[in-house]
């Protein structure tokens, strides 16, 4: 089979003998999600700052792209709620014209690293700091949806102590009629349909007891086609969205709708629009390009890389960077926003049998037919039961049981994570990512300089003036502090020395410069330097740099036997036999 650079998952699945079973599973599982998935983007889109249509659409494009495209049989795409902060701040600071920009050219950059297969790269990024900016972008998203659960209706800043500033001056104003709907949704979603379920259980027992008053109604409600079975198979977003309208429009509750803040939701196709693009809007946006790019192929990789573990695959991360690329070059031209995979979306794809990218398209066909048929019936949707779907969402999103578990791991481990999430929440996600990368970096640094050693080695039979001394690890930038003191006169006045390195993984030019420096050092003394049992890396550079050469082939040996003798050699007056 041709390894061709852009083939999607798709495509083998095709190929794999695709039958009218799993057929019948991909559409079940691409209605779910799509039914999953039209109240997440209403709520992620109106959270940013956008239309509640801007979420929908980019649901339905770039779902479909994705799954089209993509590098993952299960993944699926659309706006997802680590999106919700940054593109916020840039629709306040830039504009929606100029989110759309960065969103294409985001797009063309995740393109780009797909092409030059750096998809792999991404794994390299600690977990620490995965989990640090998770959380912080969960605990921003939590901050951002108060203002619609107490009803409030002010303008909220983008800076974290402004936010939270002006939320305390206008907890004055709450809404109660919102903080009650707002209230009651939460353990709705919170439990749905688990206590559905535990409820019908209860009835079956009633209806299998002889005693049964009414076992024919009691069927009829919790039988195996009864109505808890069946609201038990909505979603509870949908389920809970739906009875927050109902309850608002008969209690006419004075809270804010989409229909009241938006004007409801086009029962059309969206649009298409080019945005004004110029060279120095470029140039503001790179900073906010970058942050969007960077995240989203961090997080579809890792969507795609949970999704492998539940269904037992693999998925290509360069396929699927190109095809997040597209899906984001051409989302924005149709008022989309930035889309990348989304985890609990994939996971429930997964669950209701979806195993092919089949599902996903349907995700999005799905999508395509509610607004097209149900559009109308948005208006009437609550903004605080849409802010009560969010703040599940950050909830389930953030991996909490990671800070009470900081005491079982390592200094450089809780610094890394805890750093990455405060930048995250009181500053910058962009800043937390960079400055977690440093810290990990130098941590890391640090340990494995750390684990290089350098210990004297007793050589019976050494005549007077040579010296030998073992080293461990990794000589690098970072460890040659190790070997420097073999340079001074005074700690080793040897005029011949050994160095046994055949523990020495690792060799970069710092630690070769180091070793030039005692090799010349120890010429100017009238002596010489030895290298033993070089490991493949270190012996190849040794070679490519000539400094095999500048010290003579005879002082690079492979064992201590031959070292000996060659620093006889050397500590013999006269000149050098043997060079």
């Amino acid at each position: 089979m041709i390894d061709l650079p852009f083939r999607p998952k798709l495509v083998d699945c095709l190929r794999e003998g695709y039958g009218r079973a799993q057929l019948l599973q991909d559409l079940g599982a691409g209605v779910t999600v799509g039914v999953v998935a039209l109240p997440l983007a209403m709520a992620f889109a109106i959270a940013s700052g956008v239309a509640p249509q801007a979420g929908i659409f980019t649901a339905i494009i770039a779902g479909f792209l994705i799954s089209l495209l993509g590098g993952s049989r299960v993944q699926i795409g659309g706006p997802t709620g680590a999106y919700i902060v940054i593109v916020y701040g840039i629709v306040a600071q830039h504009g929606l014209a100029n989110l759309l920009i960065c969103t294409a050219a985001a797009g063309g950059l995740l393109f780009a690293m797909g092409a030059l297969r750096v998809g792999g790269l991404i794994r390299f990024i600690p977990v620490s700091i995965v989990i640090g900016f998770t959380n912080g972008i969960a605990v921003l998203i939590l901050l951002s949806q108060v203002k619609d659960v107490l009803g409030l209706t002010l303008t909220l800043p983008d800076e974290f102590f402004t936010k939270v500033r002006a939320i305390a001056g206008h907890v004055g104003e709450t809404n109660l009629a919102a903080v009650a709907l707002a209230a009651a949704c939460l353990p709705l979603l919170w439990f749905w349909p688990k206590s559905i379920t535990t409820g019908g259980q209860a009835l079956e027992s009633q209806v299998a007891h002889p005693g049964a008053t009414d076992a024919s109604v009691l069927r009829r409600v919790a039988g195996p086609h009864g109505l808890l079975r069946i609201l038990a198979k909505v979603p509870g977003p949908i389920a809970v969205l739906a009875l927050a309208s109902l309850a608002a429009a008969l209690l006419q509750l004075p809270v804010a709708t989409i229909g009241t803040r938006f004007g409801g939701i086009p029962q059309a196709l969206p649009e298409f629009v080019v945005p004004t693009i110029s060279l120095e809007t470029l140039r503001n946006l790179v900073v906010p390009t970058v942050t969007i790019a960077l995240l989203g192929a961090i997080e579809s990789l890792l969507s795609a890389r949970v999704a492998d573990a539940m269904i037992g695959d693999r998925h290509d991360p360069n396929q699927e960077l190109m095809a997040q690329g597209i899906a984001n070059v051409v989302a924005p031209f149709f008022g989309g926003i930035p889309a990348t995979g989304a985890i609990a979306r994939t996971a429930t794809n997964v669950r209701t049998g979806g195993r092919t990218p089949v599902a996903g398209i349907v995700h999005a066909a799905t999508l395509l037919a509610i607004v097209l048929a149900a559009a109308p019936l948005a208006q009437y949707i609550p903004l605080p039961a849409l802010s009560a779907v969010l703040v599940v969402v950050a909830l389930n999103m953030g991996d909490w049981k990671a800070f009470r578990e900081l005491r079982r791991y390592s200094f450089a481990y809780r610094v890394i994570l805890l750093s990455t999430f405060v930048v995250t929440v009181v500053f910058d996600l962009t800043l937390a990512v960079e400055l977690g990368l440093v810290l990990a970096s130098l941590f890391f640094i640090w340990r494995v300089s750390d684990l290089t050693r350098v210990e004297p080695l007793a050589l019976p039979g050494a005549p007077p003036g040579v010296a030998a001394w073992k080293l461990f690890g990794s000589l690098f930038f970072g460890s040659v502090g190790r070997v420097e003191p073999l340079l001074d006169a005074k700690s080793n006045p040897a005029r011949v020395v050994i160095l046994e390195m055949h523990q020495v993984i690792s060799l970069d030019t710092t630690g070769l410069e180091t070793l030039q420096q005692l090799a010349r050092s120890l010429a100017r003394r009238g002596g010489g330097l030895v290298l033993c049992g070089l490991t493949p890396q270190p012996a190849s550079l040794v070679a490519r740099s000539g400094f095999r050469d500048e010290l003579g082939g005879a002082s690079v040996v492979d064992d201590l036997d031959a070292a000996l003798a060659r620093a006889r050699q050397l500590a013999a007056p006269g000149p050098d036999p043997t060079p």
